[in-house]
């Protein structure tokens, strides 16, 4: 008891073991308490705002680098790309595209998904630089179908995921058949 008496004496403290006890502060605890500087003067302005500036830089990169996401490119027509070389990849792609049949059969769900996911972010830009580039009149049912095509795309990913096989394999004929469809148009 004589302990808690000493430690709180510095503060003005009536304390008896018969009363209630109460606390109170004098003036000069709240005088003596330290106030916080900041010091800035170490650093300017100008490094403040350099240091921020790469650290946002930095984490924009890291966060919206398509080497990090296996998910869908959001990306709709390659910068430099022209139609010519759009048509000249088309090919690849939607091999590319079809080769998920294998790894459905294998029920790789995780792989075939990844592999969808990169070949039709790469097909759905070149098949919409090639729609940019085709007259107005042919433009409306060609993104019908490139929507059709993608959705199923989208659709065979949920399926995929939920790895459902026969909505799976529904999704892929559906895919077949709207490839053939916008393919014999573009």
């Amino acid at each position: 008891m004589a302990s808690i008496l000493r430690t709180l004496h510095p503060y003005n403290q009536t304390f008896s073991p018969n009363s209630t006890s109460s606390l109170k502060l004098s003036k000069e605890f709240f005088i003596a308490t330290p106030t916080i500087q900041l010091q800035t003067s170490s650093i300017s302005r100008r490094k403040a705002t350099m240091a921020g500036l790469s650290t946002l830089l930095l984490a924009r990169e890291a966060i919206l680098s398509p080497k990090l996401a296996y998910a869908f490119d959001f990306r709709l027509v390659a910068p430099d790309q022209t139609p010519e070389e759009a048509e000249s990849e088309i090919k690849g792609h939607v091999r590319d595209l079809l080769q998920v049949k294998s790894l459905i059969d294998l029920e790789s769900w995780e792989a075939a998904q990844k592999d969808l996911r990169k070949s039709s972010a790469k097909l759905k830009q070149d098949i919409h630089t090639i729609i940019q580039a085709k007259p107005g009149s042919e433009r409306p049912l060609l993104r019908k179908l490139y929507s059709s095509l993608f959705n199923t795309v989208t659709k065979l990913d949920y399926a995929a995921r939920s790895k459902d096989m026969t909505r799976v394999l529904e999704c892929y004929q559906n895919i077949v058949v709207n490839l053939d469809d916008i393919l014999s148009r573009l």
